[in-house]
């Protein structure tokens, strides 16, 4: 029988992330390029993965974008929402997932899943950086801190600084304040990972929290905004080291049935 390859691309605003999967079940690679829509991270993500993975774009049976900039890729045989993406990915990952925190470098959106790992609903955030990875960026670079150093840092903390402003520029005002009354970063830090989960809990609760809850997205590798997150909305929340690759995931496993169809 014929091995079947199929290539997702999730072309976020932020990042490019590929995935090229075998029979619709086996990842063979993946890549992922810190630049997104606009930029020379898609064809670089690209030729990534299908050096790692030793196949010719020839031989992908079929390929599906999704994602911000999904668009942008005139050559692929098909585009889906990421909505769609992102649900698909986590029921791959977690069969009993009914509701997906997808926190991305642009936007929050909260996914209702049903049974069958199809979207039910869904509510967005995407007029404000505040609770997205681009409020992260911002903050860390006020703290003069890297972004992988966020969770550690915040482990540390001996209390939580309260940051109350839900606009990034105020939020970027109130830390400054901090750091001028000589506040320990690492209180701050804590407080910033609240203000991320408050935000997107208070998503999360106009559409309904039902277990399992999975979290998808770059940010979901920042444990610290996972434990605000269990704090805030009162459930479990489930990661997976494929998190920030789940809408290319959910892209390749749409190609798969595309295909078959």
């Amino acid at each position: 029988m014929k091995e079947v390859y199929t290539l997702g691309i999730d072309v976020g605003s932020t990042a490019s992330k590929c995935i090229i999967l075998k029979n619709g079940k086996e990842i063979v690679s993946k890549s992922l390029i810190d630049v997104g829509a606009g930029t020379s991270g898609p064809g670089r993500a690209i030729a990534e993965v299908m050096e790692k993975s030793g196949l010719t774009k020839d031989q992908i049976d079929y390929s599906l974008a999704t994602g911000y900039g999904r668009n942008s890729l005139d050559w692929v045989d098909n585009q889906l929402s990421e909505l769609s993406c992102h649900a698909k990915g986590a029921y791959f990952l977690f069969p009993d997932v009914k509701t997906v925190i997808d926190i991305g470098g642009q936007d929050a959106k909260v996914l209702k899943i049903n049974a069958g790992g199809l979207l039910n609903n869904f509510v967005m955030n995407d007029k404000c950086a505040a609770g997205t990875g681009r409020f992260l960026d911002v903050m860390s670079r006020v703290l003069e801190v890297k972004v992988s150093d966020l969770e550690k840092l915040s482990a540390e903390s001996s209390k939580t600084v309260n940051i109350s402003s839900t606009c990034t520029v105020f939020a970027e005002s109130e830390v400054i304040s901090q750091l001028s009354q000589e506040t320990d970063k690492r209180d701050i830090i804590k407080g910033i990972h609240r203000s991320v989960a408050g935000r997107v809990s208070g998503l999360a609760k106009r559409i309904g929290i039902e277990d399992r809850v999975v979290m998808t997205g770059g940010v979901a590798q920042n444990n610290g905004v996972v434990l605000a997150l269990e704090e805030e909305i009162g459930h479990k929340v489930y990661t997976s080291p494929l998190s920030q690759y789940n809408g290319a995931l959910g892209a390749a496993l749409f190609a798969y049935q595309k295909l078959n169809k």
